[in-house]
């Protein structure tokens, strides 16, 4: 499948960026450019944060997002939440999750991990993948925190990440946790591909861990090149979703094996009848015809109304965890 079909093609994600929208309470929206850092690329994305206009429909991509576009930021000292999406995923795959948290008084970022997105899949297969992904978030969350205009509105203090599968790694790495690239573990027993490659090689850099990331949600984490002591640094709260299914590498036991090897208790939930893909919001139609894998649940699993109570109980955990 086109994977540049699951978020939008490139012309309707450049045109949200640079087209004008009708000035339109709740959440307002902001396209985001994190220069370039020597080898490292520029990140892209959006910011979401509380907004005193009242929101208008756009058209995002394939989706339809109730926000207001540049909107003055409303409020000061407020919690900070990042958004890293699994694999060749985008800064849209959680956009739901984004407005709601904005609509309660956080501000919220994603971008599309450079090299591992819906748009560019050019490092997705590569060992390089795992290791610039915590890299992007800390360089995120370093511009967010300094030339960004609006820096001043966010506490330093309260920063929380959101991650699914990939992006569930890319959380616990930043937390402190440290995988074991081998090819005797995980995802490489037995394994050929690029990444696997890479691992014999012993082609690898040092991880990026950031301690402002005081609180995670992560939702079905890839978690192929963890052992039982990666975790022993991790020391945040963190609440732990997986789906009774699995899928794309995630399985329930391996989401289960995350949560017995953390230090300390975690909130841990599994959504019955769920694929891993669920935890991707409802697809619009036009989307769905084109992304069949991602989009189509069981029978007996209604999307749409798990992610009203996910979103739920993922913005009570992150009120108490970074109040």
């Amino acid at each position: 499948m086109n994977m540049a079909a699951r978020f939008g093609t490139v012309a309707a994600i450049m045109m949200w960026l640079t087209f004008p929208m009708p000035a339109a309470m709740s959440a307002g929206i902001q396209g985001l450019k994190v220069p370039s850092d020597g080898a490292s690329p520029a990140l892209s994305g959006a910011v979401w944060y509380p907004c005193a206009v009242a929101p208008t429909v756009m058209k995002v991509g394939p989706f339809e997002i109730d926000a207001s576009r540049d909107c003055p930021i409303t409020g000061t000292g407020m919690p900070l939440i990042i958004i890293s999406h699994g694999r060749r995923g985008s800064f849209l795959g959680h956009h739901d999750t984004a407005q709601a948290l904005a609509d309660a008084g956080f501000v919220v970022a994603a971008i599309s991990h450079p090299g591992d997105n819906a748009l560019d899949g050019s490092g997705s297969d590569d060992l390089s993948a795992f290791v610039q992904r915590p890299a992007d978030i800390k360089r995120l969350i370093d511009y967010l925190l300094g030339p960004w205009s609006y820096a001043a509105a966010v506490d330093p203090d309260r920063i929380g990440l959101f991650g699914f599968s990939r992006g569930g790694y890319t959380g616990l790495v930043l937390a402190g946790a440290n995988p074991q690239f081998s090819p005797d573990i995980g995802m490489c027993v037995g394994q050929t591909s690029a990444i696997c490659e890479s691992v014999r090689h012993g082609n690898r850099q040092s991880l990026v861990h950031d301690r402002r990331v005081k609180a995670l949600v992560i939702a079905d984490p890839l978690s192929n090149f963890f052992t039982k002591t990666s975790f022993a640094d991790v020391r945040v709260p963190i609440q732990l979703w997986r789906s009774e299914r699995g899928g794309d590498g995630v399985t329930p036991a391996s989401v289960a094996a995350v949560a017995d090897a953390l230090p300390e208790k975690v909130d841990f939930r599994t959504v019955p009848n769920a694929d891993h893909f669920s935890f991707l919001p409802p697809c619009p139609d036009d989307l769905a015809a084109s992304a069949h894998d991602i989009c189509t649940d069981r029978p007996d699993f209604d999307r749409q109304a798990f992610h009203k109570e996910f979103n739920a109980q993922v913005l009570e955990f992150f009120r108490h965890a970074l109040r």
